[in-house]
């Protein structure tokens, strides 16, 4: 049986914090979620000013991004390249970028999904949000 690192509250706490940090920063209106590696939500933060579809994106990134434990953009990629057919995947509806995996030792423990601006600007606050945990 093997050993498994889980987020506890105080690391989705710092997650949030950072990831907030870099969306004021920069003066991006997003809406910020955190999962655990089955795509539970943890943390839901929707900025002043972020759209309220938003609220509704960012779970769904992080979600997709945990399940697969592998980037949001993953997904877009395969359906812009033509793929098509992969939106009928099922249980996964955040298929945009701005979903990061939290992985710690090759296990994915969580997910950060942002949703608000540019899908690369989303992903850059979920990067900043992750590395305050040191990942």
């Amino acid at each position: 049986m093997k050993t498994k690192a889980v987020l506890e509250a105080a690391d989705v706490k710092l997650i949030a914090t950072a990831a907030e940090a870099e969306a004021q920063k920069n003066s991006w209106a997003v809406t910020i979620a955190i999962v655990d590696d089955g795509g539970h939500l943890l943390w839901l933060q929707r900025l002043d000013g972020a759209a309220a579809v938003s609220s509704h994106i960012a779970p769904a990134k992080a979600h997709t991004a945990a399940l697969g434990r592998r980037e949001s953009k993953v997904y877009e990629d395969v359906i812009n390249q033509g793929r098509l057919s992969f939106l009928s995947a099922p249980a996964i509806a955040g298929l945009l970028e701005g979903g990061v995996p939290i992985l710690k030792d090759g296990q994915c423990i969580g997910a950060v999904g942002v949703s608000g601006v540019k899908s690369s600007e989303d992903a850059q606050i979920a990067r900043a949000g992750i590395a305050a945990i040191g990942l």
